[in-house]
């Protein structure tokens, strides 16, 4: 493959590679078997790089252990959620918000309790100051049935990503945040205020100001056109899909979003980095 020699000059002088995770390094429970060598590379080759995954229901620590059993040594510094951004952005923009009702799973709870927040109980008297909805694997019918009823109110609602599934190696199709909102929405009539998360290009921002770079010396690497390409495009950052989850040939010809690569998967992509700094 001959990269157009724009596209080329900038992925030569990318200095970070923000990774998504499902269906770029693994799939489900099954870890690519190029990942490893693709990160080496980068290593070798001074070239920094983060996990950025718009999927909250690991906290932050589960993640590195989920990694850690995979084979992949990282550290907290290497791994921003969808969870993290949503912290951050209602700290940043909603600074009276205290009390959270939160459809998510008890380590994403644990993340926001963490960093500071009040998680409220499952009662009608017991009043949040905002609804947060992620991607529940643990969801419980009555807990949805909750959320619904604080949609239904006069507060502020936040969802922590768009994604409508995420990416599994077994035949089943786990329902993600996005799915989980439509049908807080079927009930409601009511979206989220704010949706965080890939393509929200302030997805970036904790690489940019932790590293100090420039938005177009970052490629976002991930399998979705709609969030990890469209977040690159939105951000100025270097689009780069690789087929290895969700999306397909097919459907880059059908998007209005257009990647500026495309590769097979990580191991073409560094090959296209090695022709390029060639």
């Amino acid at each position: 493959m001959t990269l157009p020699i724009v596209i080329s000059e900038q992925l030569k002088n990318t200095k970070h590679f923000a990774l998504d995770m499902d269906g770029t390094i693994y799939n489900g429970s099954t870890l690519f078997p190029f990942t490893n060598n693709f990160l080496s590379y980068l290593k070798q080759n001074g070239i920094g790089y983060s996990f950025l995954t718009n999927n909250p229901s690991k906290s932050t620590a589960d993640y590195l252990k989920h990694l850690e059993k995979m084979g992949i040594p990282a550290t907290a510094d290497e791994m921003y959620t969808s969870a993290v951004a949503t912290i951050n952005y209602i700290k940043n923009h909603y600074p009276n918000v205290k009390r959270l009702f939160i459809l998510g799973t008890p380590s994403m709870v644990k993340e926001f309790e963490d960093a500071g927040f009040i998680s409220t109980a499952e009662s009608a008297d017991d009043r949040p100051d905002a609804l947060v909805v992620g991607f529940d694997t643990s969801l419980i019918y009555s807990r949805l049935c909750r959320a619904a009823y604080w949609a239904s109110q006069p507060l502020p609602y936040f969802a922590t990503n768009p994604d409508w599934v995420c990416p599994t190696d077994q035949p089943n199709i786990l329902v993600d945040c996005g799915s989980i909102c439509a049908c807080i929405e079927g009930a409601t009539k009511r979206k989220p205020d704010v949706v965080i998360g890939k393509p929200d290009p302030q997805m970036l921002d904790g690489i940019i100001h932790q590293y100090g770079l420039k938005p177009n010396e970052i490629a976002m690497v991930g399998d979705r056109i709609y969030t990890d390409v469209k977040m690159a495009k939105n951000a100025g950052a270097l689009g780069v899909l690789v087929l290895s989850g969700e999306a397909t040939i097919s459907d880059v010809q059908q998007s209005t979003v257009k990647p500026d690569i495309v590769a097979k998967d990580l191991a073409e992509l560094q090959k296209l980095i090695q022709q390029a700094k060639a």
